[in-house]
């Protein structure tokens, strides 16, 4: 079973992506194809057909298995027969499969698969006990009990079940993510990314990652603090509190860094010994809560179980300045974590089953233990304690401060002066609650060190896996992975730099609030993933976990937004400006990725309703644009065509670059296939906005017959056929002849508006784009030679490949020339062939546009030019306009045609009226007209009547002394109108001409060439433009 070379590579590579290819008709190198013995007993005869089978539907290097081809289209229709032997022999076939519809997942090498000892973890410890710990952060053992002092049992319970729907709609919607596909490493990043793209996963991605790594120095920082205030009640400061924080902030980051790049085993090893001491400490606290007080604690105002102060404690009691929801914002981060486990999803087993199951039993078990904790904390302790063993009730006084007055207590001195124990003052009623207070610490220590290290380790695999997907080039570095479970050390040491930077802070107050923004980001654009994959209904859609709804993850996203602005506006703010900062980032940049978006989708089913929306609404003059299909064939080969198509149609139409293969079908099949993809990429890349079609076709005729007839969706077809003017007409054969003009009548047929370009230096460049493509080939057969002679070994690095190169292409320019003749002037010729290609690329210089409008078409030949006025390319040449008159209504006419431009609001410079266009044409010019068509005349007039009826049936197509007597006024016309281009119009930029009508039947087809010849000829470059005498502008509002 031979391996895919072409992922024969390092493991910390960027993935590659499979392009959709529907081009060949075979395997590619590596696939192959299993032959199965059970298709003969299955279907009774030996067949090419092969019954389904998983390994069909793999991606190339699938980490379970080869992925096998099924039997291309090709083969089965087209060349079962020959192909039967080699089949049944399992050798395989040199075509590829054509069925993979882009499946471009990101891959893993071959060699991962080969890598003995990669260690993988289960739904408990990979999820489970990672969430758990996460969530169970410091808030559990010193401000849980505040909170509940603050908003009371009943709203404390509200707010602790608000986190709880929030962090569970997320998880639903994740849940629903992660098991409609194979989820690969990356955690949040991962799942959105893959569900709405790699501009909102690149976005979030990145500030997710970074959140981790400062959540790090946020839980170190909450660590050192309680260490610090230990070394506060036993008088060991060192230097000074804030110092102290910092250095032992940073001792402690090392050694979770140590443990971290020890590899996922050892972490999840200190994950467990966390976790059980954790659990000792939540148990201490409720087995310290039905322990009898002592005297000591109930001067500090614990008193057990009692049912007074369970009332007492059930309303809220909001101080110094609290509402409910900064109360509530102070208790979210504790919430937060749940993704503890997605963001190692390419170390689980079974991500798909792992992490519903692990997450929501997470939340589950963390939401019972805050509720309960805090309830049972809330029923034994007031609100208010002095401390004092001596403040009990004296005989004969009375009492009525707190219930703690039922136990002899008077604690009514804290209603004028600050107390410090009670829940409202005391942030370390845990310890006074529980059995073994030191069991509290190490459970706060626990908490603060499990949750840091489950960050240390979430922030550089969501990094590594952000890297590796290439989105921002410049992060590529961090991509590389190091050891059997390619763990990101780079990523490790920038995550450590970034904590130990924000630990040198000190603050908490500082980083917190943005680090829960960030989170709640992510989840937003998780439930929004949910809800947008659901909403766009493609059939790819289709996740095993069913216990979601589309509706609730949309309020969800909506929730996480709410919560966002209700724990700090200013740092949702921030976040979301970030998020857009990088959105628009990785828009403009379109990395080359295709993931199968839901945003893909939802583009998709809005195109084709809005397609189905214009379809019920008439179109109007006022709406009019130019819709053109351009027949550029290769649109490379006509630049020139293709620049000014799009000046009239770029954010105004559609523009459709069309090409005809001639010959049979069977024969250019794989061809048009090949060039469909080519050419749209093309276009694509010098940012043209047109799309690329293209047909086979026995002539040229019947191709643009069928692409103008079946051509565009709806309302968005072409009313517009653009073509360039055929410069080889006289030395073509009569058929291609017969072909281009039978095009303009079957435009005309159709009612299209027609446009034809003619450039002096003519527009196709084909013969020298393939004498590129051929001295490049040139080129690259000598660098293997090169490489051949020197056994392979690139000698002198950079060097030697920029000496080949020069070398080379000096001495392949004689080789080229044997296939593609480089004389002097055919040299210049070329040169300035390409020269005139470009032209309309650049900016034109300051100069005129010459309408001359000699014929009402409806408008497009006034439409047109003003639309390229209005482009910043032609932005500085001037409208004029000339039309045909009478020498005694000059100024009739021009008052009646400003009055026109005026109300159709088109700027125009300057405006004539030709007076003489009826006079005849000067003996050279129309003697140079006659010289052209002589080659094309039937000469009838001068023969015998039987020998001039002999000449017709022999040469129908050529031109009668009786057509040309019959259009002899006409003909003059185009040769006159030529003289006054040349007089008029020599020194414009563009001429736009109205274009003359050949009527079918009555003039041949080589009369109305020379007709357009002489009309254009010895002119700049000139635009013959008819419209379809419909009109397509208008002066009513």
């Amino acid at each position: 079973m031979m391996e895919n070379p072409g992922f024969e590579r390092s493991k910390d590579d960027p993935p590659q992506y499979e392009e959709t290819s529907f081009t060949s008709n075979g395997f590619r190198n590596g696939d192959h194809r299993a032959v199965r013995p059970s298709v003969v007993s299955a279907f009774g005869h030996d067949t090419l057909d092969r019954v389904p089978r998983i390994d069909f539907y793999r991606n190339p290097a699938s980490l379970s298995g080869h992925r096998v081809l099924r039997p291309s289209l090709q083969e089965l229709h087209d060349v079962f027969q020959k192909n039967l032997n080699d089949v049944n022999t399992g050798e395989s076939s040199e075509v590829g499969d054509s069925s993979v519809l882009g499946d471009v997942e990101s891959v893993v090498p071959l060699e991962d698969k080969k890598e003995e000892g990669v260690v993988k973890f289960g739904w408990i410890k990979g999820v489970l006990v990672r969430c758990m710990l996460n969530i169970w952060g410091v808030m559990l053992f010193i401000r849980l009990s505040w909170v509940f002092g603050q908003a009371g049992i009943g709203l404390g319970i509200v707010v602790v079940l608000l986190s709880i729907v929030v962090t569970s709609v997320t998880c639903l919607s994740m849940s629903a993510i992660c098991t409609n596909g194979i989820v690969r490493g990356g955690g949040a990043y991962y799942l959105i990314s893959r569900s709405l793209g790699p501009e909102f996963g690149g976005s979030i991605g990145l500030i997710f990652a970074f959140a981790n790594a400062v959540a790090v120095a946020m839980y170190v920082v909450g660590f050192s603090e309680t260490v610090v205030d230990l070394l506060k009640e036993n008088d060991a400061i060192m230097v000074d509190p804030v110092n102290d924080i910092r250095i032992i902030g940073c001792i402690t980051v090392v050694l979770l860094l140590g443990i971290s790049v020890a590899g996922m085993e050892w972490e999840v090893k200190a994950q467990i010994i966390l976790l059980v001491i954790l659990l000792l400490a939540i148990g201490n606290v409720f087995v310290g809560t039905v322990i009898p007080s002592t005297q000591d604690k109930r001067s500090k105002g614990f008193f057990n179980y009692r049912e007074s102060i369970a009332k007492e404690n059930f309303l809220p009691d909001f101080r110094d300045g609290e509402t409910f929801f900064s109360v509530f914002a102070i208790f979210f981060p504790a919430a937060t974590g749940i993704l503890a486990g997605a963001n190692i999803s390419g170390d689980l087993k079974d991500p798909q089953d792992s992490l519903p199951k692990g997450t929501l039993l997470a939340i589950f078990i963390t939401g019972l233990t805050y509720l309960g904790i805090a309830v049972c904390v809330a029923a034994t302790v007031v609100r208010d304690a002095t401390g004092n063993r001596n403040d009990t009730i004296i005989p004969g006084m009375t009492c009525n401060f707190s219930s703690a007055c039922e136990f002899g207590y008077d604690f009514s001195v804290c209603e004028n002066t600050k107390c410090n124990y009670g829940l409202m003052n005391n942030f370390q009623v845990m310890t006074l609650v529980s059995g073994f207070g030191p069991l509290i610490t190490a459970g706060t220590f626990s908490a603060t060190l499990s949750s840091a290290l489950a960050s240390l380790v979430s922030a550089p695999k969501v990094f590594q896996a952000l890297c590796k997907d290439n989105i921002y080039k410049a992060l590529k570095f961090f991509a590389k992975g190091h050891g059997k479970n390619n763990e990101p050390i780079r990523g490790y040491v920038l995550t450590f730099l970034i904590a130990v930077a924000f630990i040198l802070i000190a603050e908490l107050n500082t980083i917190a609030p943005i680090i829960s923004n960030f989170f709640l980001a992510s989840y937003a654009l998780i439930n929004f993933s949910c809800f947008h994959a659901s909403y766009a209904k493609s059939p790819g859609w289709r996740p095993a976990y069913k216990y979601y709804n589309m509706w609730l993850s949309l309020f969800g996203a909506v929730l996480c937004c709410a919560v966002m602005f209700v724990i700090n506006w200013w740092a949702a703010l921030v976040t979301y400006g970030i998020e857009f900062f990088l959105y628009i980032y990785v828009t403009v940049k379109k990395p080359d990725v295709n993931w199968g978006s839901s945003t893909q989708a939802v583009t998709f089913v809005n195109a084709v309703d809005n397609a189905l929306t214009l379809l019920g609404v008439d179109d109007h003059i006022k709406n009019f644009r130019p819709q053109c299909l351009v027949l550029t064939g290769s649109p490379r080969t006509r630049p020139a065509l293709l620049d000014v198509a799009h000046s009239f149609t770029k954010n105004y139409g559609l523009c459709l670059t069309c090409e005809v293969f001639l010959g049979p079908r069977d024969n250019n099949l794989s061809e048009i296939s090949a060039a469909v993809q080519k050419n749209q990429l093309w276009l694509n890349q010098q940012k043209r906005k047109a799309f690329y079609t293209a047909v086979v076709r026995e002539n040229l005729r019947d191709g643009a017959e069928t692409l103008m007839q079946a051509s565009g969706l709806g309302r968005m077809k072409p009313n517009t056929v653009m073509l360039g003017f055929k410069q080889n007409w006289r030395t073509a054969d009569r058929q291609e002849v017969q072909s281009y003009v039978g095009i303009l009548h079957d435009a005309f047929d159709f009612e299209q508006g027609t446009v034809i370009l003619r450039i002096s230096q003519g527009l196709d460049i084909s013969h020298i784009l393939k004498a590129e493509e051929e001295l490049e080939r040139l080129i690259m057969e000598q660098h293997a030679l090169e490489m051949e002679e020197n056994d392979f070994q690139p000698q002198g690095g950079k060097w030697f490949f920029k000496r080949s190169k020069k070398t080379s292409t000096k001495e392949l320019t004689n080789k080229v020339s044997l296939d593609v003749p480089q004389s002097c002037d055919l040299a210049k010729m070329n040169q300035r062939l390409m020269e005139a290609s470009s032209q309309f690329k650049k900016k034109q210089d300051k100069g005129t546009i010459d309408v001359w409008w000699l014929f009402d078409d409806g408008g497009l030949t006034l439409l047109l030019p003003h639309i390229l006025t209005t482009r910043k390319k032609w932005r500085d040449c001037k409208l004029r306009i000339f039309i045909a008159g009478q020498s005694e209504r000059i100024e009739q006419d021009k008052e009646e045609m400003q009055s026109l431009l005026k109300k159709f609001r088109i700027k125009c410079d300057e405006f004539k009226v030709i007076t003489d266009m009826n006079v005849r044409p000067s003996t050279e010019s129309w003697k140079a007209f006659k010289d052209v068509i002589e080659p094309f005349r039937l000469h009838e007039g001068s023969k015998e009547t039987s020998q001039a009826e002999a000449l017709r049936k022999e040469h129908p197509w050529k031109i009668t002394d009786a057509e040309l007597d019959s259009f002899d006024e006409k003909t003059k016309l185009q040769v006159r109108l030529n003289e006054l281009l040349q007089e008029s119009s020599r020194a414009a930029k563009l001429i736009v001409v109205s274009l003359p009508i050949a009527r079918k039947g009555s003039v041949s087809d080589h009369l109305y060439m020379a007709w357009l010849e002489a009309l254009t000829k010895n002119l700049p470059p000139t635009i013959l433009i008819r419209g379809n005498h419909q009109s397509v502008l208008t002066f009513y509002s």
